[in-house]
């Protein structure tokens, strides 16, 4: 049978959709079941989605990108206050998000570079959903951050990524007052003073960048 025999009901919206289903589900993503499933040919599936990494970038960015909006729609204030309240909102709800938690398990070298990597779509594209959200707060008057926006927003990123990502990265299960201390800096970095004082017990203990 080839796509010319096929009459396809679904869209590209519908694979995106069943790629989630089975994502949150815990289960793998395969391009060929997902074609039998929604009645579609290899081909077109193909067309639509590039390829399996490539559609598993869009379902995790389509994850995170409806958080984020959530975060921006239920965040009060403006400014430094802003920023961080929405940075603590995506991130806490990540640190503790049960399927991101079961991806990195099930292969924490896949997982890590479909999250982290310099060429992922979840990477990529939050940096610049983020530097977004910077450059609208500067253009508005309420931050004056000491650094290049883009710089800034890069390195909020990669802060975020080093704590919610700790247990593949350095061996340490994730903690909710690493992220405390990571919006502290973030609060440093937009050159603001800290509000509260950096806990300097266990430094040893503290997980590098790298």
């Amino acid at each position: 049978m080839t796509d010319n025999n096929l009459s396809p009901k679904a869209t590209p919206a519908d694979v995106l959709r069943q790629a989630r289903r089975h994502w949150l589900k815990g289960e793998r993503i395969h391009l060929a079941s997902l074609a039998s499933e929604l009645r579609i040919g290899r081909a077109t599936l193909f067309r639509w989605v590039g390829n399996r990494d490539q559609l598993l970038g869009d379902v995790l960015w389509s994850l995170y990108d409806t958080l984020r909006e959530e975060a921006l729609a239920n965040t009060p204030g403006e400014g430094v206050d802003f920023v961080v309240g929405v940075y603590r909102h995506i991130n806490s709800v990540l640190l503790h998000s049960e399927p991101l938690r079961r991806f990195i398990h099930q292969d924490s070298e896949y997982a890590l570079r479909m999250l982290t990597s310099a060429h992922s779509i979840v990477h990529t594209r939050t940096v610049e959903a983020n530097t977004r959200v910077l450059e609208d707060q500067r253009k508005r008057g309420t931050i004056n951050p000491p650094m290049a926006i883009s710089s800034l927003s890069y390195f909020m990123v990669r802060l975020a990524e080093s704590c919610l990502y700790s247990d593949i990265i350095c061996g340490r299960e994730p903690l909710e007052k690493e992220l405390d201390d990571a919006c502290t800096a973030v609060r440093i970095l937009l050159g603001s003073e800290a509000t509260n004082n950096l806990n300097q017990e266990n430094n040893d203990d503290v997980c590098p960048l790298g």
